[in-house]
């Protein structure tokens, strides 16, 4: 099949299917078969309407927002398909102590320090280190899931299941139960942003009054959440 496709068209492919949650390569190629047949070129991909792809294979798509359907098929038309991926950050030495009052934070993502990743097909987590005084990104962690897994999400879920919170796209149902149950809170922001920018706001709020959640994530002691509440209540 994949003899049947140039590299431009593979290229769009793979960058579409990371831009749908709990999606690869290999099943956004089986809707497009359906929806366009063989071989699969630009062409075609440029007549393809965003019904066709929700609908193809037996509505494979239909459960996935439209928004995520519509960046999708901009992708597969070559609309905002990059030139060339920028450069991945450069990591900053860490070891435990070094932060005291930290908590540590994955960031799902496809392109050097954006947030705009699924917790499902996302390339790679971005892992920070955060206190009320600094953050530091602290590794870069690839998301090379064996294709003969038994479950991706647990695999995915193992790969940050040192981290106290992630922030991500979007993680289904039965994907965040697996993640929350290695004591790891996902935060769905559907826009994505920047993840120095996350990280520079979550300095300012561990540093000032945190909310009760956070203070939770961060293992203060309850009657500390609970003066933290209530100076929230009093303000």
């Amino acid at each position: 099949m994949s003899a049947q496709i140039s590299n431009e068209v593979a290229l769009r492919i793979g960058l579409a299917a990371r831009s749908l949650p709990d999606t690869d390569a290999r099943r956004l190629m089986t809707v497009l078969v359906d929806a366009v047949g063989l071989p699969i070129t630009e062409t075609k991909l440029a007549r393809l309407k965003v019904n066709k792809l929700r609908l193809a294979a037996e509505g494979e798509l239909e459960d996935i927002e439209l928004s995520f359907l519509k960046k999708a098929l901009n992708l597969l038309k070559g609309i905002g398909v990059a030139v060339a991926a920028e450069p991945l950050p450069e990591t900053t030495p860490y070891s435990d102590g070094d932060m005291p009052g930290s908590i540590r934070v994955a960031c799902a993502s496809n392109n050097a320090t954006a947030m705009d990743g699924h917790f499902g097909s996302c390339s790679r987590y971005l892992i920070y280190q955060v206190s009320g005084q600094e953050y530091r990104l602290i590794d870069i962690r690839e998301a090379n899931i064996p294709k003969d897994a038994e479950d991706k999400n647990v695999v995915r879920a193992g790969l940050i299941d040192d981290c106290q919170l992630l922030y991500t796209v979007s993680v289904g149902g039965p994907a965040a139960a697996k993640v929350i149950r290695t004591g790891v809170l996902p935060i769905k922001m559907p826009d994505g942003g920047d993840c120095v920018e996350m990280m520079t706001n979550l300095v300012s709020v561990i540093a000032g009054n945190p909310p009760p959640w956070l203070a939770k994530v961060m293992g203060v002691a309850p009657e500390e959440r609970v003066r933290f509440a209530q100076g929230e209540e009093g303000e």
